[in-house]
Formats: structure tokens, sequence, C-alpha cells
């Protein structure tokens, strides 16, 4: 970690993007804090493109259909309920130059949803930074049982598709290693990085 960002910074997307492709991401203490500290884990967590798994009751689920899974249809909104306090969660490390800057990052091209819809409203879904062949997954929500796990499974599926080679979840947790998460060294994780920003896929259209 270091030094945080004067009180009202603007982080610079240039800036966010090379510290990204080093192994390096914005947080903060909380969604009311105004200031950032950049991170550099020393075991950081990613999921396997190859060892994804996919749990029986998700897969029916998916086979109910009960969610239509739209991508970068409401970005805006995506990263605004993953800022949302819960219950379980007084608070984020989503502030005001985080949201800011990762909407111009999407305006831009960079960053992602990946959304579940049911019956017109949205209730669930994730959204992360795309840069060369590597997916940065951010944070994920759910309003009602599922639509996040259905969210992760579909943009797996894509970055297969789309030729991606890495997605990085930045820490391990227990719901994500039901998923196949898992941690890694940072020597090791920044040669994948390295290895993965070369060449470039396309996440969207």
């Amino acid at each position: 970690m270091t030094r945080p960002f004067a009180p009202g910074y603007r982080i610079p997307t240039d800036l966010l993007l090379k510290a990204y492709a080093s192994g390096v991401f914005p947080m903060a203490e909380s969604a009311s804090d105004p200031e950032i500290f950049w991170v550099r884990p020393e075991v950081r967590g990613i999921i396997p493109l190859d060892g994804f798994h996919m749990p029986k009751s998700l897969r029916k689920t998916i086979r109910k259909g009960l969610f239509e899974i739209r991508f970068d249809f409401d970005f805006e909104a995506i990263i605004d309920a993953c800022a949302e306090k819960r219950e379980e969660r007084a608070s984020t490390w989503i502030n005001a130059p985080i949201r800011e800057a990762y909407v111009q990052l999407h305006r831009m091209g960079h960053c992602h949803s990946v959304e579940a819809w049911r019956d017109g409203r949205l209730v669930g879904g994730l959204y992360g930074l795309a840069l060369g062949r590597v997916f940065f997954g951010e944070s994920m929500f759910s309003r009602e049982t599922d639509p996040s796990k259905v969210c992760l499974a579909a943009l797996v599926e894509r970055l297969k598709q789309r030729g991606f080679r890495l997605l990085d979840t930045q820490f391990t947790t227990e719901h994500l290693k039901h998923f196949g998460a898992i941690d890694v060294p940072r020597a090791k994780y920044e040669k994948m990085l390295a290895e993965a920003l070369k060449g470039k896929a396309v996440f969207y259209p």
C-alpha cells in the first residue's frame, strides 16, 4: 500500500490502466472516504478459466432461465449497486473517485458489466476491467438468490469464447473458492499477468 491521494482527487485513467498492467489496483477505506490507496497483494486471487467449477445447483438455476443476462447494458447501475450498503456489509471500498474513474473507463471501452435482470428489474451482476487478455474482476452483488453466480458463469463463458487468458479476482474468498478460485504468489501472478497482457481480446460487443 502507498500513501492516499488528497481528498477530492480524480484518478487519471491512464494511471489506472498502467497500475493494473503492473499488478496494482486502488481501494478506499469506505464509500464515504474521499481518499484511495494502492494495493499490490503478496498473494493474488485468480479463477483459472480452464478450472472454473460449476456447482450442480448453479447448473440447475441456469437451465431454468430465471434471469436475462445482459452485458454493458447499465454499467453505472451495476457499480452503484456494488457500492450499496447491505445488512451484512456496512460500507464498501467503492468511493466517489473510484466510481468516477471506472465509469470513465467504461465509456472508453475498458470496463464492463455482466447483469442479471428479472421481470425488468436489475437483480444482480458484476463488473470489472479488461486489458489485453486479462479481466480484472472488481465487485459483484445480488438482490435475490443466485443472480451474481449466474453472472459469474456467464463471465467465464464469455472470457473463454473471446480469447481471454486470465481472470483476476484480487483476493480469494470462501465464496469464490466454490467456483475454483485459487491463490497464487505475487511473483507467479505477475508472470501470468505479463503473458496475458500480450495480444488483445475484445469483451464487448
